[in-house]
């Protein structure tokens, strides 16, 4: 018995390095915005570029002061929040899964990937450090989600970090601190440093030091924003800092960001005339390469095995970084800053390119009959009772949105050593049908390991013919009813 591959990838140009490796090319789109407790507006096309011809692969969304007063925090603990509800929504129909999310107080980080590369993603984990009030208080700080794409290591970090002019040292230090006390629970990367490509981002406080209201306010009307990059406090301190020497970030060709008034362009008109700035920003940083194992140290200590292992990644499975776009979105006026939006295009070697199960539905479904599924493991993985297959609704926005689900362990019912059977019940099933997916999730690695291609689940020939209303036979038919609406 064959089974079919699940995979969905869509046609890519692959590119070769200097060294002959073939690199694949995938676009991510990223967004930082502080939102001043704004409530998220209706359309956010321009935003996410929906309409582009380059479909984004993955995006990355960090917001702060998302809205955390004690009512509404305690009820975003229970049900999405507007802003994840409001960029769920909107992805979801362009078959955009929310793989990952964390909050911290008003700072949020949310992680999409197209579903096609969601069995690629692994090793999945997120984490939060607060620097308000002493470390006590998650007002300012830094949030982060790490994950494996396709055996790559990534790390996206959003920070909000201390405001003012005078400050700027004080937040190099609690960027550093942030970067070396978040831990993960990987030993191949259990630093944010040991990642293979890093993100830091997010509204980072830098101002415009020393330049007057006048020269600032003449360099904007003018456009010669380059006159004012040597005294922006952030590029300033990388000059002296050898951590931010490691960050590589755009050009700044785009008006600073803050301060405005809201539901305007116009930069602050109050008696505190803040100074415009560029405090909202995205930077990266790829791993630096290890030197050469036959390098001594000034000690005569050797490189040890993790230096060997970074080299070795380094040289069999190439990644490279190239930035398509930096700029902001002056046409979102909710806050007193504008969103900043940065494109990357991310190539790489995949160190695997099939996921670690492959899954199918068996014959036609429908809610008139008991239900298979065929399942494969392609490559050996941690399994546990505790794993489960979904059924989803083409278009599902995450991880929760499943239709139903079953218990691979306890519902099989026949397997050899290629294919295993799994039992679904056809109460499960819902009556009205549709496209939907498989999804297999491994409690153990805690992220999906394989995806069925779309299939079609019939409308019940029963409930047809006895004209009966789907919400009296089935309680889940109303859960697809909603998501339709």
């Amino acid at each position: 018995m064959s089974i079919p591959g699940a995979g969905m990838t869509a046609e890519r140009e692959d590119q070769a390095d200097a060294g002959g490796h073939q690199l694949e090319s995938f676009r991510l789109h990223m967004v930082t915005w502080n939102v001043a407790t704004a409530d998220p507006p209706e359309d956010v096309t321009s935003l996410l570029h929906l309409n582009s011809p380059k479909p984004a692969d993955l995006y990355v969304i960090g917001l702060q002061e998302v809205y955390s007063g004690p009512v509404r925090f305690l009820s975003d603990m229970i049900f999405d929040d507007p802003w994840s509800h409001m960029f769920m929504s909107t992805l979801a129909p362009l078959s955009y899964v929310k793989v990952s999310s964390i909050r911290m107080q008003g700072l949020l980080l949310l992680f999409f990937s197209k579903l096609e590369h969601v069995p690629f993603i692994r090793d999945i984990q997120a984490t939060y450090t607060r620097t308000g009030i002493f470390g006590y208080w998650g007002n300012k700080g830094g949030v982060s989600i790490r994950f494996s794409f396709y055996g790559h290591t990534l790390c996206f970090l959003n920070c909000h970090l201390t405001p003012h002019i005078k400050y700027a040292t004080h937040r190099v230090g609690e960027f550093e601190s942030i970067v070396e006390t978040q831990m993960f629970d990987c030993n191949k990367a259990s630093k944010i440093v040991d990642h293979r490509l890093v993100f830091w981002f997010g509204d980072l406080n830098f101002r415009i030091q020393d330049h007057g209201m006048h020269f600032i306010r003449s360099c904007l009307t003018n456009k010669t924003y380059n006159l004012l990059w040597s005294n922006d406090q952030l590029n300033m301190m990388k000059k002296k800092e050898a951590l931010l020497q490691e960050f590589e970030e755009g050009m700044l060709d785009f008006p600073p960001t803050y301060k405005f008034d809201l539901n305007s362009d116009s930069y602050d008109s109050s008696g505190k005339k803040r100074k415009p700035a560029w405090t909202d920003r995205i930077l990266w940083r790829i791993r630096p390469k290890a030197p050469p194992p036959d390098e001594q140290e000034e000690d005569g200590s050797g490189p040890d095995a993790k230096v060997i292992r970074d080299l070795e990644e380094d040289e069999e499975f190439p990644l490279k970084v190239r930035q398509e776009l930096y700029t902001s979105s002056m046409e979102f006026s909710i806050s007193d800053h504008k969103p900043v939006l940065g494109v990357f295009s991310v190539e790489l070697k995949k160190k695997f390119e099939s996921p670690l199960v492959r899954l199918q539905p068996e014959g036609d479904w429908s809610a008139d009959i008991d239900a298979m599924i065929l399942y494969s493991p392609l490559q050996p993985f941690p399994s546990s009772s505790w794993d489960w297959i979904g059924l989803f609704k083409v278009g599902f926005s995450s991880l929760s949105d499943y239709i139903t689900y079953t218990w691979v362990k306890d519902n099989e019912v026949a397997f050899n050593q290629e294919v295993m059977q799994v039992f679904i019940s056809k109460e499960e099933i819902p009556v009205r049908g549709g496209d939907c997916v498989l999804c297999y999730f491994s409690s153990i690695l805690q992220c999906i390991i394989g995806v069925s291609e779309p299939f079609k689940v019939r409308e019940s020939w029963v409930a047809t013919e006895e004209g009966l209303l789907p919400d009296r036979i089935n309680g889940l038919d109303q859960i697809t009813m909603d998501k339709d609406l």
